[in-house]
C-alpha cells in the first residue's frame, strides 16, 4: 500500500454514474476488502456490493481491475463505478483513504503514465485538452496528436538533426579525409527544409489556437448601433441591457455561446466614440483592449444613419487589425437606408435586422469558423510546445553561421541546442521541474 493515489475521476455534482479510481500496489487488496470478493478478474465489470471499513454497506456498483501494466498508468488500478452524486462517491474515496491510500494531485495518474512509459508529453496534453476542447475540429486535432502525429514529427526532426550533427562529426574527426564537396550544401539544405517546415506549423498553430481555447470573437461600434441587441439575440436570452440612450454599455461583457460545432467567447464592448466622461473613456479604452486580444471582430454599422466620423473611426480599427478575421455588418437594415456603403464594399457587408433577426450573420460566423478548422495540418496546442519549436528554430538560425565559416565545432554546439529543444516536446530533460508544472494543470482524478 506504499504511494498508491486515488480520486473521483468525474465531474463534481449529480449524475447517473460517478467513478473512483485507484492506482497502485494497494488497489487490488482494498478492492477486494471493499467488496469482500476474492477472486476479481482483470478486465470484467464485477457486479458487486461495497462496504466501509465499519462493514456498512454503501452501494451496490460495478468494479474493474486492470492489472499491471496493462493499465493507463502502467500500476494496478480499480475502478470503481458507483451511482452519481457527491455522497456515495465521498464516502467510497474515503473508505479508500482510510486504508492508507493518500489523495492524488492533479494530473497524478497521467503523470504516472508518462513516468511509466505508457504515454509521451505530447499524447498527456492531448488528454488534457480534450477535455477542455471547445470545437469538434479541436477534438479532431487532439485526437490525431494523442495517435502520435506531434511524436512523429518531433520523431523525424529529430532525426534529420542527428543526421546533419553526425555529418559534422565526421567531418571534424576526418578532417584529413576525401570528404564529398557538397556535404555542407547538403546540411544547409536539410536544415533550411526542417526550418520552413517548422515555421508553417508554428504559423498555423497562432492562427488555429482558437479551436482548442475556444475563439474569441468582439463585437464593435458605435453607441447605440445594437451591439448589445446582437449578443442577447446570440445569446438567444436578455444579457446586455439595451437602450436608445447613447453610452449604455460601459464595460465590456464577455460570454460563451455555441455556434455550430464551435464554443467562442463572445465579447460585446462599449460604443466606441470621444467621450468626456471618465468611466465611459475607461470602457472605450477595454473596447480597444478586447478587440486587439480578439481571433474575429464584427463591426456594426447603423444602416439608419449617415457614415460620420464615428463609423470611420471603426473602419480605421479594423484596418488596424488587417490581420485579423473581420465580419462587417450593417444593422438595423427594416428601416430605411441612409448609409453610404462604398467605404464597407471591399468587406462584403452583411445586412441585418434586430426585428428580422441575425441568422445571416451567424451563418457567416459559423462558415467562417469552420473554414479555419477544416484544414488537416498539424498544429500545436500549448505554449510550451510553441516555445520549445522556436528555440529549435532559433538554434538551427544560428548553426548555420559557423557552419558555413568552416566552424564546426560552434555548429554541432548549436545543432545540440536544437535537438534538445525539439525533443523536450515528447520528453524533456529537466524532467521533474517541468513535469510538475505541466501535470498540476491537470484535472484532478486524471
Amino acid at each position: 500500500m506504499n504511494d498508491s493515489i486515488a480520486a473521483i475521476a468525474t465531474a463534481h455534482g449529480v449524475s447517473s454514474i460517478s467513478i473512483i479510481r485507484v492506482s497502485g500496489d494497494a488497489a487490488l487488496p482494498i478492492a477486494k476488502k471493499i467488496s469482500k470478493l476474492q477472486n476479481i478478474i482483470p478486465r470484467q465489470a464485477h457486479l458487486t456490493s461495497l462496504y466501509n471499513a465499519q462493514d456498512t454497506l454503501i452501494d451496490q456498483a460495478i468494479m474493474i481491475y486492470f492489472a499491471a501494466p496493462h493499465s493507463f498508468t502502467g500500476e494496478e488500478i480499480v475502478e470503481f463505478q458507483c451511482h452519481g452524486g457527491m455522497i456515495v462517491a465521498q464516502e467510497i474515496l474515503d473508505t479508500v483513504t482510510s486504508y492508507g491510500v493518500r489523495l492524488a494531485q492533479p494530473g497524478e495518474f497521467s503523470k504516472r503514465a508518462f513516468l511509466n512509459g505508457k504515454i509521451d508529453l505530447t499524447e498527456a496534453e492531448a488528454i488534457s485538452k480534450l477535455i477542455e476542447a471547445k470545437s469538434v475540429d479541436a477534438a479532431k486535432i487532439l485526437a490525431r496528436q494523442m495517435k502520435g502525429e506531434l511524436k512523429e514529427f518531433v520523431d523525424e526532426s529529430r532525426d534529420a538533426l542527428l543526421q546533419s550533427l553526425a555529418y559534422s562529426e565526421v567531418m571534424i574527426d576526418y578532417a584529413e579525409e576525401d570528404i564529398p564537396d557538397d556535404i555542407i550544401e547538403n546540411i544547409v539544405h536539410q536544415l533550411d527544409a526542417l526550418t520552413d517546415k517548422i515555421e508553417k506549423i508554428v504559423d498555423a498553430s497562432y492562427r488555429r489556437r482558437g479551436l482548442i481555447e475556444g475563439f474569441k470573437v468582439a463585437i464593435i461600434g458605435k453607441p447605440n448601433v445594437g451591439k448589445s441587441s446582437l449578443l442577447n439575440a446570440l445569446l438567444s436570452y436578455d444579457r446586455a441591457i439595451v437602450s436608445d440612450i447613447a453610452g449604455t454599455t460601459r464595460d465590456t461583457i464577455e460570454e460563451q455561446v455555441r455556434i455550430g460545432s464551435h464554443i467562442i467567447r463572445l465579447v460585446d464592448t462599449a460604443g466606441i466614440r470621444e467621450s468626456d466622461d471618465t468611466i465611459e473613456k475607461i470602457g472605450i479604452e477595454r473596447s480597444i483592449s478586447s478587440v486587439e486580444d480578439a481571433d474575429i471582430i464584427i463591426a456594426l454599422f447603423d444602416g439608419s444613419r449617415i457614415f460620420d466620423e464615428e463609423d470611420e473611426k471603426i473602419l480605421s480599427i479594423i484596418r488596424n487589425f488587417h490581420e485579423k478575421h473581420c465580419i462587417v455588418a450593417i444593422n438595423k437594415s427594416d428601416l430605411e437606408l441612409k448609409l453610404q456603403r462604398e467605404e464597407l464594399e471591399p468587406y462584403a457587408p452583411i445586412e441585418v435586422s434586430a426585428k428580422k433577426g441575425f441568422a445571416r450573420l451567424t451563418q457567416s460566423i459559423e462558415g467562417l469558423l469552420d473554414s479555419i478548422g477544416e484544414s488537416e495540418e498539424m498544429m500545436l496546442i500549448s505554449a510550451r510546445q510553441i516555445e520549445a519549436v522556436d528555440l529549435a528554430k532559433n538554434a538551427i538560425f544560428e548553426a548555420k553561421i559557423p557552419l558555413l565559416e568552416g566552424e564546426l565545432e560552434f555548429f554541432s554546439y548549436h545543432l545540440q541546442e536544437a535537438v534538445k529543444a525539439i525533443s523536450s516536446i515528447s520528453k524533456p530533460y529537466d524532467s521533474e521541474e517541468i513535469l510538475d508544472k505541466m501535470f498540476g494543470e491537470f484535472c484532478l482524478g486524471k
